[in-house]
């Protein structure tokens, strides 16, 4: 256990531990940056260089085997593209916690009982516009849309 000082602050020095996928975060956010595809080097760079080129790398291969990240051969190594933003990796999680569990409508019942009235209220709206979306979809005739 970290001690601490009279106002709960940490002593200096002390490294602060990154809270669950804040990490991930960080690397998908530097990848999306970029703009186009990039290498694990210039991740590492564009992170401050602080982190071990394997840390990056396999910050990288995680991010690729949640979807977040594409992946293309370039000489021995590869290059990096974001496909997902970091509300995506969010909903990524949610999802792969979500596939977890073995009773999904208890567990969606609990999550839905426990939210805000304003998130509860935002949860209808994007449902009633998948919906709505869905429905003008199917009103297009096949190969169009």
């Amino acid at each position: 256990m970290k001690k601490r000082d009279a106002e709960g602050a940490e002593p200096a020095g002390a490294v602060r531990r990154r809270g669950q996928g804040e990490l991930e975060a960080q690397v998908l956010a530097a990848v999306r940056a970029a703009g186009g595809p990039v290498t694990a080097g210039l991740v590492r760079e564009r992170l401050g260089g602080g982190l071990a080129y394997t840390t990056v790398i396999t910050i990288l291969t995680r991010l690729h085997t949640k979807g977040a990240v594409a992946r293309e051969r370039a000489g021995r190594s590869f290059e990096w593209t974001a496909v997902a933003d970091e509300a995506g990796l969010a909903a990524l999680r949610m999802r792969r916690l979500l596939d977890g569990e073995g009773d999904r409508e208890a567990v969606l019942t609990r999550f839905v009982t426990t939210l805000p009235a304003s998130d509860e209220q935002l949860l209808r709206d994007l449902l009633a516009r998948v919906e709505a979306e869905d429905a003008a979809e199917g009103d297009r005739p096949a190969g169009e849309g």
